[in-house]
């Protein structure tokens, strides 16, 4: 049986689900929300920006999603895999995330997608937080 392709609502489904999530909803009446551990964000669907643009018409893209990741190698080792969707632009150097494109969501399993939505869930939780759902979730 074949992997299901990632969505977006499984961007939603899987942040919304860790532990002690807030979801910040921007007062602007667009669907970007921020998934934040103890006030600090893992997921952040992002508003067009003029770093990330479509190389052929100049348009900004409508539909990243930016998710922290652990470092900078974890980093180097997503957006230098071709066979990944992330990518980052210069705005992001030496910041510890992704960017994805919503577009390019299928590109990933659903199970891919949640390693790193878990992963930068971990990133950025408390270490009483994390190790407590490692120990739910994971044989460590």
């Amino acid at each position: 049986m074949a992997a299901r392709k990632a969505r977006v609502a499984d961007v939603h489904e899987i942040a919304s689900g860790m532990p002690h999530v807030t979801k910040w909803e921007r007062d602007d009446g667009t669907d970007r929300p921020v998934y934040q551990v103890g006030g600090k964000s893992f997921v952040f669907f992002r508003t067009p920006r003029p770093d990330a643009v479509d190389p052929v018409t100049g348009e900004k893209y409508d539909d990243v999603i930016m998710i922290w990741v652990e470092s900078e190698d974890e980093k180097l080792a997503l957006v230098s895999d071709d066979a990944n969707p992330f990518f980052t632009t210069p705005h992001f150097d030496g910041h510890p995330s992704v960017l994805v494109r919503a577009s390019q969501l299928g590109e990933l399993s659903r199970q891919e997608l949640a390693e790193i939505i878990q992963d930068a869930w971990l990133s950025r939780a408390s270490n009483r937080r994390a190790t407590t759902w490692l120990k739910e979730h994971r044989l460590s």
